[in-house]
């Protein structure tokens, strides 16, 4: 590990060169020395990758934690050789060299003139939005173990370490190996919701509150740089939640967990801001004796210092320091009655800003407050903005339970007069809310919380509420009419509904859906966000398992143009949130490349992703990390917004698209609906044992029904790669391209060639199926297959899939003209290629003791078959 620290080797971005090497033998060296202590009878098995994993009669225990451990160790080592490639970068070939930085995109639009580039970067907005949906199969402790070993990684690159030092680096971190293993990394109780929030939180405390200065740092630095003027302050990242206010399916969530959620939020920042602030104060030591003040600067400080009770404390305290009087009089006003409004705090800092810059000190005001300021700006009083999300469903049988006997019946014309004569009226008639279920009570305190807090001191603290399964405008119009029956003093317009459309049906019915409730003038007011925006929220997963991969991200596309135009003719622009998951079949993507797939206008420098699960974790646990992966969000949506865009796709290309979407949702569609899917699906899958594993406090389905229909998107993405078919990300792929290549002969090859050479999104889809299937395995299905009771139903549903992988297959190497799968994502095969060895035997393993649980009828699964879904998650790189 010393040779590999010292080495001053070139950038290795793909993390196969010496560095990273020699840190996985070294790592790997550690690892084996734990085992040997911990579980000696497995130490000669599993030094030999691959080997005699799980020997017969042998307990799978201790053979599971240490495969799962390596996986772990093998993705923080990418991660830590990810990030000192890119600073190698920038060293040797300076910023503008590091893909995904603001200064790259700069150098790659040179004709982009200064006001151009100030007029679109003063209206960006990029929203991640974490998710607690059930893909993090790892423990809370055990991700900060993770960040421990990350963080010795870190200090192992410094040059400067005597062989003592280095050697007490390297027993720290087998020190972190041997906890993880005396951890152990199942759950054995599932999580409770507020375990959730503090997961949430963590990433905040751990990476995000320093990670944010140092992007608006960076923004500086690169835009200086180019056109030689101050960027300004622009606060291009809004952190958004969704942790204790998606109550979608999930019972757990009620409002008075909402308003802990809001609440833990609110004092996780201030606990950073006094942090901060006491920082300063101890720093700036500036008299006033020596540095005056000018006289408006010197009044704007007073203010601040008199606003604060016990001001003369203050000054007996610190005498002839003003400013650090005022630092002290901001960090006062938090810790007692607080501000009255998240400005005021932000007009304060900016007071001490410009005072220290008035005392040409601009660079401690660099180091000290303009940090501050842009967290302010950032994060607020409040950390996370936090959505509310709840299904259609559960609103309208609140509405209906409201109208009692005398409601019309739900979908009908007498439903939806009904609704838009109470909406708009001046007032509505009082509800008996004792008399109603306890689940229309709960949405009535939902509501009244929601209007509550939009009028509290940082209106941003709530978000929006996300309606899902949004299938007709009456379902928006219900909820703006609850939310005025649960708070009659106040408006419907004071609530921001956001439709969700998930379906494909509903994607298709989504421009309709808008210009419906466009028609009605105090609707147009609820839908937009206070400028000329209108958000929607598009669902990739359940789009997803509706139609297939080719055809969601098809209708994906086309529903986002459709939507633009229909705003487009009132004068709005959409501002899209995509409910993205981390594989491909939930709209997973290398980041600038799906941005860069956006149609033409359709993000216009504002963009809101979800962030979900796992992916929470790759990208946020280490501030290097967290840096990095908001630049690359940030500067991919200034880079989409910039290029005026190209003309919408020919209609040649258009309508094949259109025609490959087509033939493949069918052929996904006929699979589902063959005899005995769902008995397949069941069987052939670990998906009912995965109920069980214990990753997230949200059941696995939304109303507890048994069908495809209500299963969540995310436990039938699971499940799929749990057993090795992944056939959310490519199947109807193969007969898509097959039968239009039959059908249009030479000229359609030729066609499906340009638009893979010159289309971003086919050739994106391309790729993601192409990963999909490289990391497929139809032998490992097949073993899962025998798991299937009904040697027909085996045999028709594997056959099916059998023949589209080999179609699927013969697809993408006509397309991208090379016989070897993947071989054009060397990071990919390389990182499988070392962990297949081991990956394949606990798959097999996995069938094994699926068949023994099932034979024996128990309830209670046994912790080695708990083990192997979370070894098969740690050796993919996601769960769902």
């Amino acid at each position: 590990m010393a040779n590999a620290a010292l080495a001053q080797d070139r950038p290795d971005p793909d993390g196969a060169g010496s560095y990273a090497e020699t840190l996985r033998q070294d790592l790997r060296g550690l690892w084996l020395r734990v085992i040997a202590r911990r579980a000696p009878q497995v130490a000669d098995a599993i030094a030999i990758p691959g080997g005699q994993a799980v020997p017969d009669g042998a307990d799978p225990g201790p053979f599971l934690q240490a495969a799962n451990i390596w996986f772990q160790l093998l993705k923080i080592i990418e991660e830590n050789a990810a990030i000192r490639s890119q600073r190698m970068t920038e060293t040797h070939d300076g910023p503008q060299a590091v893909p995904g930085s603001f200064a790259a995109l700069l150098a790659s639009r040179p004709d982009v003139d200064a006001d151009r580039f100030f007029q679109v970067a003063a209206g960006l907005s990029v929203a991640p939005t974490l998710t607690a949906h059930p893909t993090e199969a790892k423990r809370v402790t055990v991700l900060e173990i993770h960040r421990r070993i990350y963080r010795g990684l870190v200090a192992l690159e410094n040059n400067r370490w005597t062989p003592r030092e280095r050697a007490g680096h390297l027993q720290r971190l087998e020190n972190e190996i041997d906890l993880l293993w005396m951890t152990g990394e199942l759950r054995m109780e599932r999580p409770s919701l507020a375990d959730e929030i503090e997961w949430g939180l963590q990433f905040f405390r751990d990476s995000l509150f320093d990670a944010v200065p140092q992007l608006f740092e960076q923004f500086e630095t690169a835009v200086q740089a180019r056109f030689d003027r101050p960027a300004g302050d622009t606060p291009c990242i809004r952190f958004h939640s969704w942790i204790g206010g998606d109550r979608d399916g999930n019972p757990s969530v009620t409002a008075e967990m909402t308003r802990h959620a809001l609440d833990r939020g609110r004092a996780t920042i201030l606990t950073e801001y006094r942090a901060e602030l006491a920082r300063a104060a101890r720093a700036l030591s500036i008299s006033d004796r020596i540095a005056p003040l000018p006289a408006d600067h010197r009044a704007a400080l007073d203010r601040i210092v008199r606003a604060t009770p016990g001001p003369d404390a203050l000054a007996a305290r610190n005498p002839n320091e003003l400013l650090r009087q005022a630092i002290s009089a901001v960090a006062a006003r938090l810790d007692g009655e607080g501000y009255g409004h998240v400005r005021a705090f932000q007009a304060d800092l900016a007071a001490l800003d410009a005072a220290l810059c008035a005392l040409g000190a601009e660079p401690l005001a660099r180091d000290y407050i303009r940090p501050i300021l842009w967290r302010a700006a950032v994060f607020g009083l409040r950390t996370t903005t936090l959505d509310v999300r709840q299904n259609s469903s559960v609103t309208t049988e609140a509405l209906a339970e409201i109208w009692g006997a005398d409601a019309p019946a739900f979908g009908s014309d007498g439903w939806s007069r009904r609704l838009r004569s109470e909406l708009p009226a001046d007032r509505v008639a009082p509800v008996n809310w004792d008399a109603l279920s306890g689940q229309s009570r709960e949405l009535r305190d939902l509501l009244a919380l929601v209007q509550e807090v939009r009028n509290g001191p940082d209106p941003d603290a709530i978000g929006p509420f996300i309606l899902s399964m949004t299938r007709s405008a009456d379902d928006i119009l219900a909820v703006l009419l609850l939310a005025r029956y649960a708070r009659p003093d106040l408006a419907a317009a004071d609530l921001r509904v956001v439709p969700l459309f998930e379906t494909i049906d509903d994607l298709r019915a989504a421009p309709d859906i808008l210009r419906d409730l466009l028609a009605l003038p105090h609707v147009r007011r609820m839908l937009r966000t206070g400028t000329d925006r209108v958000e929607i929220m598009l669902g990739y997963s359940d789009s997803n398992k509706d139609g297939g991969f080719l055809c969601s991200t098809w209708e994906l596309e086309k529903a986002q143009r459709r939507i633009t135009r229909v705003l487009a003719q009132d004068g709005l622009k959409p501002l899209f949130f995509h409910g993205r998951g981390g594989s491909a079949s939930r709209g997973g993507a290398p980041t600038a490349r799906a941005i860069a797939a956006q149609p033409a206008g359709t993000v216009a420098g504002q963009l809101r992703l979800t962030e979900q699960g796992e992916v929470v974790s790759s990208k946020y646990a280490n501030r290097g990390t967290a840096l990095a992966q908001l630049e690359l969000l940030a500067s991919s949506v200034l880079g989409h917004s910039l290029d005026r865009g190209a003309a919408p796709p020919d209609p040649e290309v258009h309508d094949t698209f259109e025609a490959l979407s087509g033939m493949s949702q069918t052929t996904y569609v006929t699979l589902l609906r063959s005899p005995g899917f769902l008995d397949y699906f069941q069987q052939a899958t670990p998906v009912e044992e995965l109920a069980r594993l214990k990753i997230g406090s949200r059941p696995a389905r939304r109303f507890g029904a048994a069908s495809l229909d209500d299963l969540r998107a995310i436990p039938w993405v699971f499940a799929w790669s749990q057993n090795r078919h992944l056939i959310t990300g490519w199947y109807g792929f193969g007969t898509a391209v097959t039968s239009f290549r039959r059908i249009r002969g030479a000229g359609g090859d030729r066609l499906l060639v340009r638009m893979f050479a010159d289309m971003p999104l086919f050739r994106l889809a391309v790729d993601e199926v192409e990963k999909a299937l490289f990391l497929s395995d139809m032998d490992i299905a097949a073993r899962y297959a025998t798991l299937v009771e009904d040697d027909a139903i085996r045999d028709g549903i594997l056959t099916s899939i059998r023949t589209e992988h080999d179609r699927s297959l013969q697809a993408v190497r006509f397309l991208t003209g090379s016989e070897r799968m993947a071989e054009r994502f060397p990071n990919l095969t390389r990182r499988f290629s070392r962990i297949r060895p081991d990956l394949d035997p606990i798959q097999r393993l996995q069938v094994d003791l699926l068949r023994q649980s099932r034979d024996t009828g128990g309830t209670k699964l046994s912790v080695p078959l708990l083990q192997t879904m979370n070894c098969i998650a740690a050796g993919l790189g996601w769960t769902g």
